[in-house]
């Protein structure tokens, strides 16, 4: 049965874990729930927010509005051949849960992105990606339904204007739409991607590398550094890895010889944020509250009764150290509410 619940519990829907309410909140199996909604914050004029599993959004205060977090359901098979299969996923769906279940059968393209928090519904507006891969590889269309006209939309790939952690609902349809489905094409056929970070390395101790072998990998890489938002509340990567030109990489080199980049484009170079936080001296720091992962300097942690300012504030200190050690301006990669 339909329903919208009043001041509303945030804590189990954001993986921060920090304890704040919404005004209103509803969850949304199927588009006539998600237009009944849609037109109570119309009615009313309230503030609206779409929430997915909570793993990229860090709240500061109480929402004063409608909360609607889509739970669309489903994984249907639209078409295959002996090399390819499209599938038609609702935004509902856990990503991990429906990572595992392509690589049971033996759909390959996901299997690099295991392990990653949130729904499906949110992997296309971050352009969610890890080792060597971005879900923007592996999706054909996103489908929408318009806030302000309520209609339907399907948006092809290219449409999507995906980026590093980007895609045009990110920029100029923020707030305009709210996705229902994603459509994803898969490979029957090996075509693994392994040269990115450890991952080859942690593939030696299995015998031979395959779906499963990978995803395990993958699986074991991340547990070994990184919380788990149940234990310890965090959003994962908290900033993004800083793109800057060859120009800009050979300044650096002169006082920083040792640092580490990878190939991003022709004229830039992808620089790891997590080692620019590390060498200015945050992993492992805290500040009452909140602190720097000990393990990996890009992930801030709730230490138990976090407010979201006190997060907010550790990040802006870590931004101000990087920027005076390296000159490089860290970008937030969770959105701030």
């Amino acid at each position: 049965m339909f329903e919208i619940k009043e001041n509303f519990p945030l804590k189990k829907y954001n993986t921060f874990g920090i304890d704040v309410k919404a005004r209103y909140f509803s969850m949304c199996p199927s588009k006539d729930e998600l237009i009944q909604s849609i037109n109570k914050y119309k009615k009313e004029k309230l503030p609206l927010m779409i929430l997915g599993g909570g793993s990229n959004v860090l709240f500061t205060q109480n929402f004063p509005g409608l909360i609607i977090q889509p739970a669309l359901k489903g994984i249907e098979v639209i078409n295959e051949n002996s090399r390819v299969i499209q599938l038609k996923v609702g935004a509902g769906e856990d990503w991990d849960e429906f990572v595992e279940y392509c690589v049971e059968k033996g759909w390959g393209g996901v299997e690099n992105l295991s392990f990653i928090p949130g729904n499906v519904g949110t992997c296309p507006i971050q352009n969610i990606g890890a080792y060597g891969v971005e879900v923007k590889d592996v999706i054909t269309e996103v489908e929408t339904l318009e806030i302000e006209t309520l209609k339907t939309h399907r948006f092809k790939n290219a449409d999507c204007h995906f980026g590093y952690r980007d895609s045009i609902f990110k920029r100029a349809l923020k707030g305009k739409h709210i996705i229902m489905h994603v459509y994803f094409r898969l490979s029957k056929k090996a075509n693994f991607i392994l040269d990115y970070g450890n991952l080859q390395n942690e593939l030696s101790r299995f015998d031979k590398i395959n779906l499963q072998n990978i995803r395990q990998a993958v699986i074991d890489i991340r547990n070994a550094k990184l919380p788990k938002p149940e234990e310890t509340g965090n959003a994962g990567s908290f900033f993004k890895n800083p793109v800057v030109d060859k120009k800009e990489l050979e300044q650096l080199q002169l006082n920083h010889p040792e640092i580490p980049f990878y190939s991003f484009g022709d004229e830039t170079v992808k620089i790891p944020a997590g080692w620019l936080i590390e060498q200015a001296g945050w992993k492992g720091k805290k500040m009452r509250n909140v602190g720097v992962h000990e393990k990996q300097a890009l992930v801030l942690i709730n230490l138990g009764h976090a407010t979201g300012e006190e997060v907010v504030q550790l990040a802006h200190n870590i931004q101000q150290s990087v920027w005076e050690m390296f000159g490089i301006e860290l970008e937030m990669e969770v959105n701030i509410v």
